[in-house]
């Protein structure tokens, strides 16, 4: 057997042309969509997570107000610069990438965000929101990755096991969420879980997102599996994994994402559709889109 591939690239242009007709539609109504991104200090792989974003706001026909900030910024200035983003009407969607240097505590800025410009859907407003399955914004990364499940025809879970590699607040929890309320039940797994291999194989669904290069191998799927790579590591040679062995895993799963051009471009779209959402909400919707989905599937 060899998997079938998800391929995030394509899907990801697809929802970024969805995004693109709901911000034209916006903006033709007066109220283009807004989203600011703060960066503070010099990390490279968040230089490039942040111009990638900005640029995909420009092709979606997003505003994006980029603001760069050397690493000795404090904590009391960038709280400042996000209360006055908080008050911009022009602004719908607040970013602040992380990790942040190691003086600023991040869940404190992250508490900083308005609510309903918390496009990344880490405050804890949303976040609860999420636990009790009224969602005001999935997380990008989770919420990308359930709309790669619906892209193949896994919406409805019920009777599959998903297994979550990871507890993070950012993927894991979510994750894990996210599949249960689609029906599944799921396992979280981690770095104290133990025999980590049986778990894994018991997945009809298993999410990889613990930043270990190549972690899950082929011993450890199903066959047959749906396989959703999070990861991202960097190799000595300057190459690009996931947290799956994907030529080994390929050859026994039943559909699997490539690392890169799998989930990442997802987590871009999703952060897209979660900022014209958010000016969606602000500004209200056309008499025509009263009672209708917010979400648009493929």
């Amino acid at each position: 057997m060899t998997a079938q591939l998800i391929d995030g690239v394509a899907l990801a242009r697809h929802w970024r042309q969805r995004v693109a007709e709901r911000a034209a539609a916006l903006a033709a109504r007066g109220h283009r969509p807004g989203l600011a991104v703060i960066l503070v200090g010099d990390d490279p792989a968040s230089q490039v997570y942040v111009r990638n974003k900005v640029k995909a706001c420009g092709e979606a026909g997003i505003h994006s107000l980029l603001e760069t900030y050397p690493a000795t910024l404090t904590e009391d200035e960038l709280l400042a610069r996000i209360a006055a983003l908080n008050a911009d009407p022009a602004i719908h969607g607040i970013l602040v990438q992380l990790p942040l240097p190691a003086h600023l505590n991040a869940q404190r800025v992250i508490e900083a965000i308005a609510p309903e410009k918390d496009v990344d859907g880490f405050h804890v407003a949303n976040a609860g929101a999420l636990l009790v399955g009224q969602p005001a914004f999935r997380p990008c990364t989770p919420y990308g990755c359930m709309k790669m499940l619906e892209h193949i025809g896994r919406t409805d879970l019920r009777g599959q096991h998903a297994i979550v590699v990871g507890r993070s607040n950012i993927v894991g929890k979510p994750m894990a969420l996210l599949l249960l309320q689609a029906g599944a039940t799921v396992t979280i797994c981690h770095s104290g879980t133990a025999d980590l291999a049986h778990h894994t194989r018991q997945a009809d669904v298993l999410v990889a997102a613990v930043g270990k290069p190549r972690m899950i191998g082929a011993d450890m799927v199903k066959p047959g599996a749906v396989v959703l790579d999070v990861g991202i590591n960097r190799l000595p040679d300057g190459k690009l994994c996931g947290d799956v062995d994907f030529d080994a895993v390929r050859e026994v799963a039943g559909w699997i994402t490539p690392v890169p051009g799998g989930v990442g471009p997802m987590t871009i779209a999703m952060l897209l559709l979660n900022t014209v959402e958010a000016a969606q909400r602000t500004v209200g919707r056309p008499p025509s889109a009263v009672g209708a989905s917010a979400t648009v599937r493929p």
